[in-house]
């Protein structure tokens, strides 16, 4: 009996057969929204460059889909993105990696660039720790965790990165789970034509190096936990900081829209031009 393809195979490289996640790392789950909102839009692979850096997430675009990938240096896909968007402005720029590559060592850019309103849209993966390297403290790991690098709990805040994102000026972010794949997928469609700086956080679940340090079990048991502990904003906004705390707040927090640098860039070129 033969087995069909997947649907979304079509996608992805003839050669890869095979990918670096671990069992029940959320990448498959976020790769498939990624592929699908591409797939309802009716879009090219040809039309996409997609940009990522080091890390698990970062290798959801590279090597595994067949279109134009840049594998860039650690936290600087959004600098190489935002000079991609210049030159070929277009093209939909589509950046994928993870929260400690892009809020981490790369959060100046990521900040920056939603100063700057670059059109591109940023899947920033939220597992809450650093995954490949080891399972170290991250920005997203929650204050107290025992992790490697904090043996006797992290004292550290944890960043709110889409409070941030929006805060610098970003046109278009939102935050779902790997629980909510519809939404996420919706969401990324969004932002990909959305005009100006799109970010979806998606929160994901690590069970090798997260679950075991938080004490949530496996992949399934940890989606359970996003469905209990998940509120929508719109509810979250009529609840003070103690009933919010351990509470993971999705939906849309900004979508707007205003000046686009790679816009501005060209009527600047255009006015240079004829003088």
């Amino acid at each position: 009996m033969s087995v069909s393809a997947h649907p979304f195979r079509r996608y992805m490289r003839n050669h890869v057969t095979r990918t670096t996640t671990c069992p029940g790392c959320g990448n498959g789950i976020i790769t498939q929204a990624i592929l699908r909102a591409i797939d309802e839009l009716g879009l090219d692979m040809d039309d996409f460059i997609f940009v990522s850096g080091i890390g698990c997430s970062a290798w959801i675009p590279s090597p595994l889909f067949a279109a134009d990938t840049l594998h860039t240096t650690h936290g600087r896909p959004i600098a190489f993105a935002t000079g991609i968007k210049l030159c070929l402005p277009e093209k939909n720029i589509l950046v994928a990696s993870g929260d400690g590559d892009l809020a981490a060592i790369g959060g100046n850019h990521l900040i920056h660039a939603a100063r700057r309103n670059i059109d591109m849209t940023v899947v920033l993966v939220n597992n809450g720790i650093y995954g490949m390297t080891g399972g170290q403290t991250a920005p997203t790991t929650p204050r107290g965790l025992t992790t490697i690098t904090s043996p006797h709990g992290t004292l550290e805040h944890t960043f709110d990165i889409c409070a941030m994102v929006a805060a610098a000026g970003a046109s278009y972010v939102t935050r779902w789970t790997t629980y909510h794949p519809r939404q996420m997928t919706r969401s990324i469609k969004k932002a990909i034509v959305k005009k100006g700086f799109a970010l979806v956080e998606a929160i994901s679940q690590c069970p090798v190096q997260f679950g075991r340090a938080a004490k949530l079990g496996k992949a399934v048991d940890m989606l359970k936990h996003f469905k209990e502990n998940s509120i929508r904003i719109d509810k979250a906004r009529n609840l003070d900081e103690e009933a919010l705390k351990g509470k993971i707040v999705v939906g849309e927090f900004v979508d707007i829209e205003k000046a686009e640098l790679a816009s501005e860039w060209a009527r600047l070129k255009q006015e240079v031009m004829e003088v």
